[in-house]
């Protein structure tokens, strides 16, 4: 998705300027939880140097492969922001899921 040929933003009804970094934010969101689930021992710092450095090939490849598409720092800003942004979303499923875990064990305990 991140390397596929740009199209025009009017192509459809739903489209509007910029959607490309709600795109971007969206995708590495959705990365990042993908991430943490497979890798939960992953510190925090090497996890957003893996986003980062990710991030930044992709943009140099979206500019090398002459596609329409370019490098542009709005996009990986957009891509750190959504990767840290599911990096919250993980530590909070994650503590849920610990919560309910712990409960769930609980009670068998008591049954």
């Amino acid at each position: 998705m991140l390397l596929r040929p740009g199209v025009e933003n009017k192509e459809y009804w739903f489209m509007f300027p910029h959607i490309d970094k709600l795109m971007h934010f969206s995708i590495f969101g959705f990365l990042a939880v993908c991430v943490l689930f497979a890798f939960p021992r992953l510190r925090f710092l090497m996890f957003v140097q893996l986003m980062l450095a990710y991030g930044i090939l992709t943009e140099i490849l979206q500019d090398i492969m002459g596609y329409g598409r370019s490098l542009e720092l709005l996009d990986i800003v957009a891509d750190i922001l959504g990767a840290l942004v599911g990096y919250g979303i993980y530590r909070i499923a994650k503590s849920y899921l610990e919560r309910t875990s712990t409960a769930d064990n609980l009670r068998n305990q008591l049954d």
